[in-house]
């Protein structure tokens, strides 16, 4: 599963706030990418960050999948839990279930997620296991949900 072609021109567009030089990150940075702009020309971003919308703090202690991807998340076969092992996975399922809701409001069906993510990536850090292909928990939503997903930010 690699990433989807761009967005097409007068989409509206999910975008991980983040990418966009927002300070939401877990530590309470950014990552914007110069490349999101140029991928947006002629769209209409609309900023969410999964992990804030599921009411997690900013700076908070970072998280990774245990068990399994963001679709066993979801499936309730795994879990997210932070660096100091507070379960966090029904911030994550919160945070993904309003980014969706979200994309509703606006009928986006196209994001542009941060790579690399336990939320946003299309392949993820599992606890224990490194990085693997298995999704986040928002981006593994969005697939089911049938969205077209463009990632950025892997080198972050």
């Amino acid at each position: 599963m690699g990433p989807a072609p761009a967005p097409g021109p007068g989409e509206k567009v999910l975008v991980s706030a983040c990418l966009m030089g927002i300070h939401c990150r877990y530590n309470g940075e950014h990552c914007l990418d110069s490349r999101v702009q140029k991928t947006l020309k002629g769209r209409t971003p609309i900023p969410v960050c999964p992990e804030q919308l599921g009411g997690l703090p900013t700076p908070r202690s970072p998280a990774r999948l245990k068990g399994g991807d963001g679709a066993a998340v979801l499936g309730g076969g795994a879990r997210v839990v932070d660096d100091s092992g507070r379960d966090v996975t029904q911030n994550f399922i919160r945070g993904a279930e309003e980014a969706a809701r979200v994309a509703g409001l606006f009928a986006a069906k196209s994001a542009i997620l941060k790579s690399r993510s336990p939320s946003c990536g299309l392949s993820c850090e599992v606890r224990g296991e490194g990085f693997g292909p298995g999704p986040g928990v928002t981006a593994a939503l969005f697939l089911q949900l049938g969205f077209d997903i463009f990632e950025l930010g892997g080198d972050h």
